[in-house]
């Protein structure tokens, strides 16, 4: 399966550098980061591969991510990043409140439209949802255990939520190849997020050489190495925080997730490795091998889709398409009052509904130096989750009696 999906991220990176001809005008319209993702979910749609049984996407979850976050990190600018400004922010926020206004609307047009979608405990499994699409796994896996959710109605709304987050995923990186149209539209001001790019490319040229073998080497060592040591630290980290007292409620924070110490330990590394010469790195290509570690993610993220979903309890995957739908409505109605750009947009709503595991793949999909701003949100995501959630499922509940 590793080699199909390499195949397929080969194939739609080589068609993608074709100067001119049909390949130019195809990939004009339909990005190529799109392509990396959609493809392996239709294999694994019609059953070519299957991604429920394949170990690849933990492994590149909880190893090829990390890597990728440090080399990408490593030559960011932090300072830029502090200057972005608040709209970052104010995005993310938006995003939540739409998550959550989302769970109420699409609660109550159901009502309307097929009351029996809505009836029963089916609030409770909406609870999960919203646990998922503002923090992650374990908010998801908190709001299961507070509302008291069946098994079998969990299951379902698993279902949902994997296919509907996907699909909004793909939008966002659609949408990601016509942000110029998108921020002329909003009136964005861009000139943060240029000075940021443009700080990069420029320490890019100015120290780029032609990497040996021992520079991949350094790279890899680098990468692989902090991940390994972020791994190592979240254990005991854990193990301390198990021993605090229960009424502290820690896990309502996730800090009880192995993944969000991980990404918080990779990241900070990361970040910390910038200041010093490891950042001369990035001359031997530390981000090109970060981003590629991305699209491996990307692939194995897009074959965990599964369209025939759909089959079990069709009417749930309209409820949550009109939740994604508010929230997403709400997002733009925020970036045109505020003027923001589309990637402050994309970003604030995949820290939300996709978490740590996605939110630096759309981020990067304007530039890889931007990855980063995308886990910074995502980790503000697990904080806000299991409090977003919990207040939802209890307006939820009112709304049910």
């Amino acid at each position: 399966m590793l080699g199909i999906l390499a195949a397929i991220l080969g194939t739609v990176f080589w068609t993608a550098s074709r100067p001119e001809g049909f390949w130019k005008k195809f990939y004009t319209y339909v990005p190529a980061l799109l392509l990396c993702y959609l493809v392996p979910a239709i294999l694994n749609t019609l059953g070519v591969i299957d991604g429920s049984l394949s170990k690849l996407y933990p492994v590149a979850r909880d190893f090829l991510l990390p890597s990728a976050l440090v080399l990408l990190c490593v030559a960011i600018d932090f300072g830029a990043i502090v200057r972005l400004g608040p709209k970052a922010i104010i995005m993310f926020l938006t995003g939540t409140a739409g998550i959550m206004l989302g769970a109420l609307v699409s609660f109550e047009v159901m009502r309307l439209i097929h009351p029996e979608t809505v009836a029963g405990d089916t609030w409770r499994g909406m609870t999960t949802i919203t646990g998922a699409w503002i923090g992650g796994g374990a908010n998801q896996a908190a709001m299961k255990e507070v509302f008291e959710v069946d098994a079998t109605l969990f299951g379902q709304f698993v279902a949902v939520d994997v296919l509907v987050a996907n699909l909004w995923m793909a939008v966002l990186l659609f949408l990601a190849g016509r942000a110029d149209a998108f921020d002329r539209w909003t009136g964005a001001d861009l000139t943060a997020i240029n000075a940021l790019k443009s700080r990069i490319e420029t320490y890019q040229a100015v120290h780029a050489r032609v990497p040996t073998l021992t520079d991949v080497m350094i790279v890899l060592a680098v990468g692989l190495g902090v991940t390994g040591l972020s791994h190592a630290l979240t254990g005991p980290v854990l193990d301390w925080i198990g021993s605090l007292p229960q009424e502290w409620r820690l896990k309502d924070y996730s800090l009880t997730s192995a993944f969000f110490w991980m990404v918080v330990f990779a990241t900070t590394f990361g970040l910390l490795l910038s200041f010093t010469r490891a950042r001369s790195l990035e001359g031997a290509g530390a981000s090109t091998i970060g981003s590629a570690m991305l699209y491996i993610l990307v692939a194995t993220i897009g074959m965990q889709m599964d369209l025939n979903a759909l089959v079990d309890r069709p009417w749930l995957f309209l409820l949550g398409i009109i939740w994604i739908s508010v929230h997403g409505g709400l997002l733009l109605l925020m970036a045109k009052l505020i003027r923001a750009p589309l990637f402050f947009m994309a970003v604030g709503s995949q820290a939300n509904v996709g978490g740590a595991a996605s939110a630096p793949v759309v981020a990067s999909a304007f530039h890889p130096a931007l990855a980063p701003v995308g886990v910074l949100l995502a980790v503000l995501g697990y904080a806000l989750g299991t409090y977003g959630a919990y207040i939802t499922g209890l307006l939820l509940r009112m709304l049910a009696t």
